[in-house]
């Protein structure tokens, strides 16, 4: 499967704002196929400067295996709403709580999965009340603050958000050169104009706090390991964010199932979907058979 150029919501899938008790989320969700065991529901969180638009080329496979997905926009990110200017609103912690609200509204228990930043807000949620899910998926999301090279990057971009619009911005990060190399969006599923508006729809607030703690995480891997949860730690063969050594190395540390997908980078759902979405129903497939009595 060759990587999709657009946000439509892929076949059998539809757009909706999802209601919760923290607010309304943007999602995007699909129904296992018809005639597919049904085998449970699945909550995706994106990275920074991400969506949900960049789970798409998950929905079909994983649907075949009988998984219901739910990829969502988080707070203040595309089409999720959120303050313009108050850093506060982003803090860990309240998008944390907001990811035990969107499973509590998608209904528990659900898989959870999160790639990158998403990845660190999963974990902060399952800190939080491990309760409403079956399991934790790290996706190209490391223990603690990114490496150098990214946190030049993204201090880069938070310096113009300082003084500029996201418009100027954007027009900014086009001119220096590849927008995942200078600070911005990473390359993905989506065309240059999906892009754009995508990264028009992102509340500078977000990107800045978010950004910063992307920046300053510290390692909780030792609280990780302590919730009875099964783990999953997947990536690409090759990360700049974080190195794939200290990936492997969360991996033992948490007893986690580790999935390398080869010929993938930063975005292995981009990147590889066929093989991420086979690696990630097999490892909840393989929850539910250790959990059966």
């Amino acid at each position: 499967m060759s990587r999709q150029a657009t946000f439509t919501p892929p076949p059998g899938a539809r757009a909706y704002p999802l209601r919760t008790a923290r607010g309304e989320f943007a999602v995007v969700d699909s129904s296992p196929k018809a005639g597919a065991r049904i085998r449970g529901v699945v909550l995706m969180l994106p990275g920074f400067t991400g969506s949900k638009e960049d789970f798409s080329l998950l929905h079909e496979p994983l649907g075949e295996r009988g998984y219901r997905l739910v990829a969502v926009d988080g707070r203040g990110q595309h089409e999720s709403d959120g303050p313009a200017a108050d850093e506060s609103a982003y803090a860990q912690r309240e998008l944390a709580r907001d990811v035990l609200a969107q499973a509590e509204a998608v209904g528990v228990p659900v898989h959870l999965v999160g790639h990158s930043l998403g990845g660190q807000i999963a974990r902060a949620a399952v800190l939080l009340d491990h309760a409403p899910f079956r399991s934790l998926t790290l996706m190209s999301s490391g223990p603690a603050e990114i490496s150098v090279s990214q946190r030049q990057r993204v201090k880069l971009l938070r310096d113009a958000l300082a003084v500029m619009s996201m418009e100027e911005v954007w027009e900014a990060i086009q001119a220096m050169g590849p927008p995942e190399e200078v600070g911005g969006p990473a390359r993905g599923i989506g065309d240059p104009e999906q892009l754009r508006r995508r990264w028009l729809g992102n509340k500078p607030a977000q990107l800045r706090a978010t950004g910063g703690q992307l920046c300053t995480e510290p390692d909780r891997v030792g609280e990780l390991a302590a919730v009875p949860l099964p783990f999953h730690v997947l990536s690409g063969a090759r990360d700049d964010t974080w190195p794939v050594a200290i990936l492997d190395d969360m991996a033992l540390r948490l007893n986690a199932r580790r999935t390398v997908i080869t010929g993938a980078e930063h975005s292995p759902n981009a990147d590889r979907p066929l093989p991420t979405a086979d690696a990630l129903a097999d490892f909840w497939d393989g929850t539910e058979r250790n959990s059966a009595p």
